[in-house]
């Protein structure tokens, strides 16, 4: 099998790239990692070169592209079923599409407020209701899932669910907005993988600097 590719943008922003990006390094799938960077100002006409959609992340696989974080991990798990990055059992594996399917399409407001910004000082940001609301559901759904699966992951063993909830991870952590003991635990679990380690201290060496994601 031939190794497969996985375009990303910047490590420290690219909240998207970081999905497919630790959900292949933590299931020790073999990829070979291609960053282009981005700034969100002006545009990468780089990007027309293998993205369909213009944006970051794409999956090569020999002929076939396949572009959006779920999509590629979707493909991942097809081609190599034996990683389980879905939950084994059908009603856990139908929760985590859900909970995925939601992250994916939901919470405009924390994203808009609070992008994913690695090197950003930790420090409390003041934000509005829209987004307490969408970090209160996101605090429901991490503490019925692990009081489900007890954990360390949302389904017990690292899943795709988790990769779609990286970045989270991370904004909760960056901007301050939650001390729900559920918070702490998951992230506790996500930060001390090898994987999120790898990619947090790429993404603190990076120097591109993209004014709309720094708030």
């Amino acid at each position: 099998m031939a190794e497969i590719e996985l375009f990303i943008g910047n490590k420290n922003y690219s909240s998207w790239s970081f999905r497919p990006w630790i959900a292949l390094k933590q299931k020790d799938i073999p990829f070979r990692e291609i960053l282009v960077p981005f700034d969100f100002d002006n545009g990468n006409p780089e990007f027309a070169a293998f993205s369909p959609s213009m944006k970051v992340p794409v999956l090569k696989d020999g002929d076939l592209t396949v572009w959006d974080s779920l999509a590629i991990m979707e493909y991942a798990a097809e081609l190599y079923p034996e990683k389980e990055l879905w939950p084994a059992d059908q009603a856990e594996r139908a929760m985590a599409r859900a909970i995925c399917s939601e992250m994916h399409s939901g919470f405009s407001a924390l994203r808009g407020a609070c992008p994913m910004n690695m090197r950003r000082p930790v420090e409390e940001l003041n934000v509005d209701d829209a987004v307490k609301a969408d970090v209160a559901r996101i605090v429901d759904i991490w503490g019925e899932c692990l009081n489900a699966s007890n954990g360390p992951f949302l389904f017990g063993a690292f899943s795709i669910a988790d990769a779609m909830y990286a970045p989270v991870v991370s904004r909760f952590a960056t901007y301050g907005l939650s001390e729900d003991p559920v918070v702490g635990r998951y992230t506790e679990a996500m930060t001390q993988t090898k994987a999120w380690k790898e990619w947090e201290a790429e993404a603190l060496k990076e120097t591109w600097y993209v004014a709309v994601d720094e708030i």
